[in-house]
């Protein structure tokens, strides 16, 4: 059977990066080339904390379903008017990748805030001509080898807030999502159910957010709370194909630990429930991925209602470093068709530890190296900011 994790690793290249730096030093030792400033952004951050950081680094990655997979990410930071005493830090993380198979993407995250909190923009958009694995629906499907659905997926998520009173914002949550060109390839024995939606959909969701958050930086929490509350509403009457609603709820808390702030004490309480008429496979909840329950894929389990914790110790850095630090964390979930139908018996247990290195400190940014673990493997991740 295969392994249930996409990415069996993915790493930086960085010592591409620093021979082409080297290189460049020798040539031109009073000047340096676009590679070598980049190597300098991760030695160095020689900038001063009011100015934007753009970084842009390659990446490599391995799946089973997609081969050698290569791409480029790319961050850009910063605070409105460049005050850095008033203002969040907004960020726009992107990443783009094609693989052997001719299989391509593109992911861009972004948080802004505007100066003053007079607005925030949060969200992400997706798209990917990719395969994904569908293991069933349910809480307790079997470990049987899954489908591959391979099709083009569009997503485009954000929520449009503005400030009600301090650290309290309100808006409007859309959701766009067009999955097409499906191909819903069956394993060579024991096949699936067609779940509702594999012949491809576009559906459209509209409805209010409510979103408290007094984080100055969103990438790296020393101290705070996040709490969003939002409801979509998917319909005909603005081009759906489907009839259904979502309704989530997000919690996250930050507690300082130890003399000088260095350790991070960070938990996180996420429920969502799908209900309506026939829900498409893809608008389930889904357990697992690079945020919540880390070590499962994207999908392993899913189903109407889904309801997950975890907790996470940070060292941010070391007490020996001034660049490197870790975290240890550990996170249960489950799924189930309705909220009332989550069991003790269905929760999925995960942990892990992580790496962290200092990309930007005077921004206080790290990049993060997680390893997941559950009873079916290990899933490992690499990104900017924490996972949560």
């Amino acid at each position: 059977m295969r392994k249930t994790n996409t990415r069996w690793w993915r790493t930086l290249l960085i010592g591409w990066l620093g021979i082409g730096s080297v290189a460049v030093s020798a040539q031109e030792p009073m000047r340096k080339g676009w590679v070598g400033r980049q190597v300098d952004k991760f030695l160095r951050d020689t900038l001063p904390p009011s100015r934007p950081r753009f970084l842009v680094y390659p990446t490599l990655a391995y799946a089973p379903e997609t081969s050698l997979e290569l791409g480029v990410s790319s961050l850009f930071l910063y605070h409105a008017k460049n005050n850095v005493a008033q203002n969040r830090l907004s960020e726009v993380n992107t990443f783009v990748f094609f693989t052997l198979r001719s299989q391509y993407g593109l992911a861009l995250d972004n948080n802004l805030y505007g100066d003053a909190d007079r607005w925030a923009l949060l969200g992400r958009i997706r798209f990917q001509r990719f395969p994904l694995l569908y293991y069933g629906i349910g809480p307790e499907n079997s470990g049987r080898e899954p489908a591959e659905v391979d099709a083009t997926y569009l997503q485009v998520r954000q929520r449009v807030l503005g400030k009600i009173i301090p650290n309290l914002f309100g808006g409007l949550g859309v959701d766009f999502q067009r999955l097409s060109r499906v191909r819903f390839n069956q394993p060579d024995s024991d096949a699936y159910t067609v779940p509702t939606g594999a012949g491809g959909t576009i559906n459209l969701g509209l409805g209010p957010a409510l979103v408290f958050d007094n984080r100055h930086n969103p990438l790296n929490v020393r101290e705070g709370l996040y709490v969003e509350l939002a409801a979509l509403k998917y319909s005909p009457r603005w081009g759906s194909n489907f009839n259904f609603q979502q309704f989530l709820f997000d919690v996250r808390s930050y507690r300082p630990v130890g003399a000088g702030r260095r350790q991070v004490l960070a938990s996180q309480l996420y429920g969502s429930y799908t209900t309506g008429g026939a829900v498409p496979f893809h608008h389930l909840s889904l357990m697992g991925g690079e945020m919540l329950q880390r070590g499962f894929y994207a999908g392993r389990y899913r189903d109407q209602a889904y309801l997950a914790g975890q907790v996470e110790f940070r060292m941010l850095p070391f007490p020996f470093s001034k660049r490197f630090g870790g975290a240890v964390f550990a996170s249960a979930g489950a799924v189930a068709p309705t909220p009332g139908e989550l069991a003790w018996k269905n929760v999925q247990p995960t942990g892990g530890l992580g790496l962290r290195y200092l990309l930007f400190p005077k921004k206080d940014v790290f990049l993060r190296f997680d390893a997941g673990f559950t009873r079916e493997g290990p899933g490992f991740y690499i990104f900017t900011g924490e996972a949560f």
